[in-house]
């Protein structure tokens, strides 16, 4: 498996905004014991420079993430992969398509408040703890430097 198994994009049809918003509610609230609570229609997810984004693998949406982009940080928010296929490279293969969409838009970093059990997740796919913003209620402020496409060194 590859980056170029994968597609990340808005979500094209009824179906796979289902499928983004039952990916969401299922791994973010649900199995974290949080139900009900979850909001479709929540402002933030329709906000300018907001990206909701959905993981295509063999023509299935299989995860999940809203890029946030503000002036040149980008926010991973709810980032999730079903639950079947957690463990298998999809999680890490959504976060560096996502970062390239980041540097596509001109970001130098990305921040994410994740769960305290992905700690280790994004640690190992180069993020580290960001001690100068503060945690959300349950959270772990992260960040990643991004290297811009510009700054890559040029292969003749």
């Amino acid at each position: 498996m590859n980056d170029n198994d994968h597609v990340l994009r808005v979500p094209r049809n009824r179906e796979e905004w289902r499928a983004y918003h039952a990916i969401r509610r299922q791994v973010l609230f649900e199995n974290r014991g949080v139900v009900g609570l979850y909001i479709e229609n929540h402002p933030d997810e329709f906000a300018p420079g907001h990206h909701p984004l959905v993981l295509i693998y063999n023509g299935a949406p299989i995860g999940v993430i809203r890029v946030d982009i503000s002036g040149r940080v980008a926010w991973f928010r709810r980032v999730a992969v079903c639950d079947a296929l957690q463990r298998c490279g999809h999680g890490r293969t959504l976060l560096r398509l996502a970062e390239a969409l980041a540097r596509r838009e001109g970001c130098h970093e990305v921040r994410s408040n994740v769960a305290a059990d992905a700690v280790g997740f994004y640690e190992r796919c180069g993020y580290s703890r960001d001690l100068s913003t503060p945690a959300e209620i349950g959270s772990v402020p992260m960040l990643k430097t991004l290297v811009l496409p510009s700054l890559l060194p040029q292969l003749s």
